[in-house]
C-alpha cells in the first residue's frame, strides 16, 4: 500500500511540472494575455481626460481693455469752499444814553450809502445846545468888552496915564476872553454834532445782515447794524498745495451753490499762507453775478455761511488719459494692469494728474508709469495680481 502511494504522489508531481512548463514557454496565451494588459494600461481609452500637469493654464478672469492714446483733456479742477460777505461794516451809536425813537430799516433790505437807518429822541441834546449857544452869547459879550478895553489901553500906551502893568492886565483879558469865546463856539459845535448823530446813517450801500435795536431801547456801546458792503459776496476756496500753483489772479471760476445754481465769478487774490494742517490754501474768488441764463439774483442763490462747489476754467491740453475705472490704490499707490502678448498681465504703477467727471468721460491723466499704445484693463483691474492670466473679450475705444 505504502509502495502504491508514493508512486500515485510522484506522478502527480511529474504532471503539474508538465503543465507548468507547457504555460510558461515562449508564444504562450498567457505570456501574450499579460502584454497586452501593460499595453492597454499605456495607453489612454479615447474620450477619457488627460493627465494633470499635460492640460493648458485657465484665465483668472475675462476683461476688457483700452489703448492708451493721447487726447485733449480739460485743465479744470474743482475745490470746495465756503461763501462769505467780501467786508461786513458795523454800524454803532456815536451818542451814548439816547432813546432810540425810530427804526427804519430790517434785515435783508438794501439800504444806501448816508441813508437814514434809525434815529433817536433829540430833545436832551437840543436843549444842550440851546445852553451852548446861551454860552456861545456870554463869552462873545465878555470878548468885545475886552477888547474895547484892550484897544483904551493901546491908545494910551504912549501918554503915561496908566501904567504898563494895568495896559499888560488889560491885553491879557482880551485874548481870555477871545479863548473862552471860542471854547464856547467849540461847546456849540460839538452838541451841533451830537443833533447829527441822533440819526444813525449807512455808511455804505449794502444789505443789512443784522440788527440789534429796538424802538425805546436806550443806545449804548456795540453795533446796532451789520451790513454786507456794496452787498459784494467772495468764494474762499480752499486748494491743495499741487493746485495752487496753477490758480492766477483773474482766473475765471464758475461757482455751485447748493440749490444748483451757478455764478460767474474771478479770483481776486490768493491766500499768502498754506495751512499746516491740511495742506490747502485759501483763493478769494469774487462772485460776479449768476451764469447767463439763471434768472435768480446772487443774493437769492449764494448766502453767506453757505458750502459750494467751484471749478476753476484754465482751457485744453493733451494728456494721456485712462478709464478712472481702471486705476487702482494700493498702499497709498496708484496703480493699472498693462496686457501682455502672452495674455497675462503686469502690474505698472503710476502717478496721475488731473481727472474729467462722469460727464466728460470719467478719465483720468496719467503723468508717468504709460507709453502711448498700452494695452489696459478696462474693467475689474481691482480682481487681479501681477502676472494674472486673462481672456480679453473686447478692446474699448480710447478715452
Amino acid at each position: 500500500m505504502s509502495l502504491k502511494f508514493y508512486a500515485l504522489a510522484a506522478v502527480l508531481l511529474l504532471a503539474l511540472a508538465g503543465a507548468g512548463f507547457y504555460a510558461l514557454r515562449p508564444g504562450s496565451s498567457a505570456q501574450a494575455t499579460g502584454a497586452d494588459v501593460s499595453r492597454a494600461a499605456a495607453t489612454p481609452v479615447a474620450g477619457a481626460p488627460a493627465a494633470a500637469g499635460n492640460g493648458t493654464a485657465k484665465a483668472a478672469l475675462t476683461v476688457s481693455t483700452v489703448l492708451v492714446k493721447p487726447v485733449n483733456l480739460a485743465q479744470n479742477f474743482s475745490a470746495n469752499g465756503g461763501v462769505y460777505a467780501w467786508q461786513e461794516a458795523g454800524v454803532g451809536a456815536e451818542v451814548q444814553g439816547l432813546r432810540v425813537n425810530d427804526v427804519r430799516v430790517d434785515v435783508g433790505q438794501s439800504v444806501q450809502r448816508g441813508q437814514v437807518l434809525a434815529t433817536f429822541a433829540a430833545d436832551g441834546v437840543l436843549a444842550d445846545i440851546a445852553v451852548a449857544r446861551a454860552g456861545v452869547a456870554e463869552a462873545q459879550a465878555n470878548a468885545n468888552e475886552a477888547q474895547a478895553n484892550a484897544d483904551r489901553a493901546r491908545s494910551l500906551q504912549n501918554t503915561g496915564a496908566l501904567s504898563n502893568q494895568q495896559i499888560q492886565q488889560m491885553l491879557t483879558l482880551e485874548q481870555s476872553a477871545r479863548a473862552r469865546l471860542d471854547s464856547a463856539k467849540a461847546a456849540l459845535d460839538a452838541q451841533q454834532v451830537r443833533l447829527k448823530h441822533t440819526q444813525v446813517v449807512a455808511p455804505d450801500s449794502g444789505t443789512i445782515v443784522q440788527r440789534n435795536v429796538a424802538v425805546g431801547a436806550v443806545a449804548g456801546p456795540g453795533d446796532l447794524f451789520r451790513l454786507i458792503r456794496q452787498g459784494r459776496l467772495e468764494w474762499r476756496a480752499e486748494v491743495t498745495s499741487s493746485e495752487l500753483a496753477r490758480v492766477q489772479p483773474g482766473a475765471e471760476v464758475f461757482v455751485t451753490a447748493p440749490g444748483g445754481a451757478v455764478a460767474r465769478a474771478r479770483v481776486r487774490m490768493i491766500g499768502p499762507t498754506v495751512d499746516a494742517q491740511t495742506r490747502a490754501g485759501l483763493v478769494y474768488v469774487d462772485l460776479l453775478g449768476m451764469r447767463e441764463g439763471e434768472k435768480l439774483a446772487l443774493g437769492a442763490a449764494f448766502k453767506p455761511g453757505m458750502f459750494a462747489k467751484g471749478d476753476f476754467v484754465f482751457g485744453n491740453s493733451s494728456a494721456l488719459t485712462i478709464p478712472q475705472q481702471a486705476v487702482v490704490v494700493r498702499d497709498g499707490f496708484s496703480y493699472c494692469f498693462v496686457v501682455g502678448t502672452d495674455g497675462r498681465v503686469a502690474q505698472r504703477k503710476i502717478s496721475v494728474g488731473r481727472r474729467s467727471s462722469a460727464q466728460d468721460g470719467g478719465v483720468v491723466e496719467v503723468l508717468s508709469g504709460l507709453e502711448p499704445g498700452a494695452q489696459v484693463v478696462a474693467g475689474g483691474a481691482g480682481f487681479l495680481n501681477d502676472g494674472d492670466l486673462v481672456k480679453v473679450v473686447q478692446a474699448a475705444a480710447a478715452p
